[in-house]
């Protein structure tokens, strides 16, 4: 039987530019639902937490959301988290110290130094560390479209770094699954680079 192809799941917590990425997913043959709920996630055979703004904006996501996502991606669903839903993945950031992140990979993000034009916005190149999984067949030096202020630490979950003023993970990759994914740039606006990373997402489901 050929797999429904509206079971991935595209979390909406009022932040992020969910136009965009439908669009991006559906330039790969791929139609993405909303959850009304927490409860809407069962089911759900990957995951994809978008974002722009303030890490304040993850807030919204309480403990039921938390709960939930956990609970899917513990079951071997993947999970996607592009711009500030990579940031979440992480224990926090230092852009709302107070709040928790998800918790799922290790390390605190943190703010560009302001010795280089920040907010990072513009195209900037990949220094993979790990040309597999995510990033299968994409090439050192890719050129990749960025805009943002705040950033991941490299950790050992890094498939990529990028430098702007300091090196920061643009895509990552593990946790204890192994399937959860992660880039600090926009996918959906990155070209046809952009479009091999997203469908090598969807073939991890």
């Amino acid at each position: 039987m050929a797999r429904r192809n509206d079971t991935i799941a595209l979390i909406d917590y009022r932040a992020g530019n969910l136009t965009s990425v439908r669009k991006g997913f559906a330039a790969i043959g791929e139609q993405l639902y909303t959850p009304a709920s927490p409860a809407d996630l069962e089911g759900a055979e990957a995951i994809v937490v978008p974002g722009v703004g303030h890490f304040n904006a993850t807030a919204s996501l309480d403990d039921e959301w938390r709960t939930a996502i956990k609970k899917e991606v513990f079951g071997g669903t993947p999970l996607l988290g592009i711009c500030l839903g990579l940031q979440w993945l992480f224990e926090g950031s230092d852009e709302a110290p107070e709040l928790a992140g998800l918790g799922l990979l290790k390390g605190q993000c943190f703010r560009l130094p302001s010795s280089v034009k920040v907010p990072h916005v513009g195209w900037n190149s990949l220094e993979i560390a790990h040309p597999a999984g995510l990033l299968d067949g994409i090439p050192d030096g890719t050129q990749v479209y960025f805009t943002h202020s705040y950033a991941a630490p490299v950790t050992a979950d890094c498939l990529a770094g990028t430098s702007h003023g300091a090196t920061f993970a643009a895509a990552v990759q593990g946790g204890s699954t192994g399937v959860i994914c992660g880039v600090q740039f926009h996918p959906e606006k990155s070209g046809e680079a952009g479009l091999r990373i997203l469908r090598n997402f969807i073939g991890l489901m």
